[in-house]
């Protein structure tokens, strides 16, 4: 691979056409990280992450109104916890039950409403990247959201997922690790998704005065899953000197940290924990009080200050720093990350504290991410935004990206674990994943109705960089259609 065909495509996400093709790709870069906008058009008008929790409180208040009212043969039927977790775009007049079964009316109707919201913020996220003249920095945005991964696959957080990319990593991708770690963590649909928000210590004021109410006791809890991952996903990563008591003591600081508007039952009654409907709350009531000791440290802060210090000190860990690196080398310079070159980027970490446009510079600066040839297989997501900006896509059809990417086996915000997708070509190269490749490429191709010279397109996709095989396919095609159809299926188009 040619330079700028390495910056178009293996830094990026593919060229456009309506794009120059620069002479210095190094430099062409690091201007992207000064372009980079955290908060592009396609996303105004997205809700955010406080009027969701509340639309999504009123629903879940509505469904508990209904069991409370109904008779009780008919109150056993009605789902104590709805079937969807989204709210409408804007704000909506309140659901109206018709028919026999106000229940099933309530739930058929906002589950409507969460597929309108989830497509919306899907197709934003979509176009944010199609339409950026900084792509390798919207690129960057989707390595940060897969590593602080959250799944719309729960309920709780559906209506949330968009929500937190545009809020919680956006802000703070041109910042420094720590800011984002922890805007991460005191994100709604981070401490819904891992179960924080609900996470009792059992010597708290809130277990101790529910103590004596058996009923209300065996609810409360310490949730021990945010802490886990912080460690093991977040920061310091696997078999990095943590043991479980150190997760179980951080889980203990922890508590406490919960969302406003969302509580229900004791934890509501008895926290006081108030605020604007999903912002981030201390809770004292439900704070395990006395010193912890994690990581060989003694942590003696009181309340909300015991989780932000160990947050502070995990964010500079040098195992972190190591942990940020391998993932970093591994998305820019193949499956199996150079050691010299996580070598170079954990020392830039610790050396600048985790300012991430540093990070991003040694990138641009090593000779690794400059490898010819192709080292990284590109992901469903990945090679359907290089597709969309290659045949010159500028606006979609509100279903067509959602679909696109359940069909080819990466829904968005949907990754099925907190460790968030795969980031190496054994989850992506097989067989059946190809073909599903093959069937898109050629309806995408259909679109173009022959109006695309695929010979020029893909010389200006791959600068000094198009193999003769590919070159020679395409112009043997037996329609322009057919040739992109070709281009957006050749080894160089699924490989970066």
């Amino acid at each position: 691979m040619a330079g700028m065909s390495i910056a178009l495509n293996r830094f990026g996400l593919g060229a456009r056409p309506d794009e120059a093709v620069e002479s210095d790709p190094r430099a062409c870069l690091d201007r992207q990280l000064d372009r980079y906008v955290a908060a592009p058009p396609p996303m105004a008008g997205q809700p955010d992450g406080g009027t969701l929790v509340a639309q999504f409180a009123a629903y879940r208040e509505q469904i508990s109104q209904l069991r409370k009212n109904a008779p009780p043969a008919a109150a056993a039927a009605i789902p104590s916890r709805p079937a969807a977790a989204m709210a409408p775009l804007v704000p909506q007049p309140p659901i109206v039950q018709t028919g026999d079964d106000p229940a099933e009316a309530l739930r058929k109707q906002f589950g409507q409403r969460s597929r309108d919201l989830y497509n919306g913020a899907v197709t934003a996220r979509a176009l944010a990247a199609i339409q950026s003249p900084a792509p390798f920095a919207e690129r960057l945005v989707h390595f940060w959201a897969n590593h602080f991964a959250v799944s719309g696959d729960k309920m709780e957080v559906t209506n949330l997922a968009g929500a937190f990319e545009f809020e919680a990593i956006r802000p703070h991708v041109m910042g420094s690790f720590r800011d984002m770690l922890f805007a991460v963590e005191r994100h709604p649909a981070m401490l819904l998704f891992l179960d924080q928000a609900v996470s009792v210590g059992p010597n708290s004021p809130l277990a101790v005065r529910a103590g004596n109410r058996p009923n209300v006791r065996r609810n409360l809890g310490l949730n021990e899953n945010l802490a886990r991952e912080i460690m093991e996903l977040h920061t310091l990563g696997v078999r990095t000197g943590y043991s479980q008591a150190d997760v179980t003591e951080f889980a203990r600081a922890m508590t406490g940290w919960t969302v406003a508007g969302f509580g229900r039952g004791p934890i509501a009654k008895f926290t006081g924990a108030t605020g604007r409907p999903g912002d981030f709350v201390f809770a004292d009531a439900m704070h395990e009080p006395g010193t912890r000791t994690i990581l060989g440290q003694q942590w003696p802060q009181a309340g909300e200050a015991q989780a932000a210090a160990v947050l502070d000190h995990l964010a500079t860990h040098p195992a972190t720093a190591r942990h940020i690196a391998t993932k970093l080398a591994r998305h820019f310079a193949g499956d199996d990350p150079p050691p010299k070159l996580v070598a170079r980027l954990e020392a830039n970490f610790r050396k600048t504290g985790g300012d991430l446009p540093s990070l991003y510079r040694t990138l641009i600066a090593s000779p690794e991410c400059w490898a010819p040839g192709t080292v990284k297989f590109k992901s469903p997501w990945e090679w359907s935004i290089s597709a969309m900006r290659a045949v010159g896509t500028r606006q979609l059809q509100p279903n067509a990206v959602p679909g696109l990417m359940n069909q080819l086996g990466q829904p968005v915000w949907k990754p099925g674990s907190p460790a968030g997708w795969d980031d190496v070509a054994g989850a992506w190269a097989g067989p059946d994943a190809v073909l599903r490749r093959v069937e898109a490429a050629e309806r995408m191709a259909q679109r173009t109705r022959d109006q695309i010279d695929p010979r020029a397109r893909a010389a200006a996709m791959f600068p000094e960089a198009l193999s003769p095989a590919t070159a020679q396919a395409i112009a043997r095609a037996e329609s322009n259609s057919q040739g992109i159809a070709l281009l957006l299926v050749a080894p160089e188009f699924l490989r970066r």
